[in-house]
């Protein structure tokens, strides 16, 4: 910690892209700026000190210990899920938000604790639930699941391609008490040229993460109320880890930058389509090598941003 009690950011998260997110934010400050997944509260101290009284930040974050540095750092914190963007800021804004900021994933923190049952890599319980208001754990899943269900989330959300066969061991090493035996029980299911490739697991804990937590509709319905909710002039910036979410990303801008739909050879617009959006980021934004190097966490990171342009 430093010398006010705030943790470092090597301590809890290492916010990534946080130079690009300052400066897509800058042109529509002053005002208020939603951190919806808050985090260590990385990107929030840095908005701080390069803008001062010139930004209000409102931090959101539905890990309880994720808030413990929102009021050291004159953060207002609400512990909630982004997903629910509009009721959770219903009585907290007086006026459109000049900007959402969305770090989507699970934070550093997270995985280094293994008490989260995030890791492939730590032993803990299989848990995986990001908050207090997930509806199941990762236990339920693993043990109580079919072996279809087992393998449906497997091939969707990590985009395995041994789903099937890593489901079918699952179903037989019934009962699965932890991450570490889970881990294992990944890893001999899959090929040894595989297994070389990188951690064989991987690709089964994030996709069993994002089912627990609902994390693409939570991206997805934020998304839509971030949007609803900023100002003409208004920002709003996402940063993905992994293809599933940065798809979800990418429509919704391209969506909301799409105009006239009418046939091109039509004189006069009969559809009466304008674009709400324009998009601030043609292609994704990814870290620098020499951001890479210090946080290898920032290597799959991916950052789109929007203006909005219209109600």
């Amino acid at each position: 910690m430093d010398q006010d009690g705030i943790k470092q950011e090597d301590e809890y998260h290492r916010p990534v892209l946080v130079e690009e997110v300052v400066a897509l934010l800058a042109p529509a400050l002053p005002g208020v700026v939603i951190d919806a997944t808050f985090g260590g509260g990385g990107h929030s101290k840095r908005l701080l000190d390069e803008f001062g009284e010139d930004v209000t930040i409102i931090g959101i974050d539905r890990d309880p210990e994720a808030l413990a540095n929102a009021g050291a750092l004159g953060v207002t914190a609400i512990q909630g899920n982004f997903g629910d963007l509009t009721d959770v800021l219903s009585e907290r804004l007086s006026e459109p938000p000049s900007a959402v900021l969305f770090d989507f994933g699970v934070s550093s923190h997270q995985l280094d604790d293994g008490e989260r049952g995030f890791s492939y890599r730590k032993d803990g319980p299989l848990d995986m639930r990001m908050g207090p208001d997930a509806g199941l754990d990762a236990g339920t899943i693993v043990n109580e699941w079919s072996q279809t269900e087992i393998t449906g989330i497997i091939r969707r959300y990590g985009e395995e391609p041994m789903a099937a066969r890593i489901a079918r061991a699952i179903v037989a090493a019934r009962p699965i008490k932890s991450t570490a035996h889970l881990s294992t029980v990944v890893a001999e299911a899959t090929p040894a040229a595989r297994r070389r490739a990188g951690h064989p697991a991987r690709r089964t804990f994030q996709a069993i993460r994002i089912a627990v937590n609902a994390e693409l509709d939570a991206v997805a319905s934020g998304l839509d109320q971030a949007i609803e909710m900023v100002g003409e002039g208004g920002r709003v910036l996402a940063i993905s880890y992994h293809s599933l979410e940065d798809r979800i990303v990418k429509r919704r801008f391209a969506d909301g930058a799409t105009g006239c739909v009418c046939p091109p050879d039509l004189p006069v617009c009969g559809c009466g389509v304008s674009a709400e959006l324009r998009l601030l980021t043609r292609k994704a934004i990814r870290a620098s090598a020499g951001e890479v190097a210090v946080n290898n966490r920032s290597r799959s990171a991916v950052m789109r941003a929007a203006e909005k342009v219209a109600a």
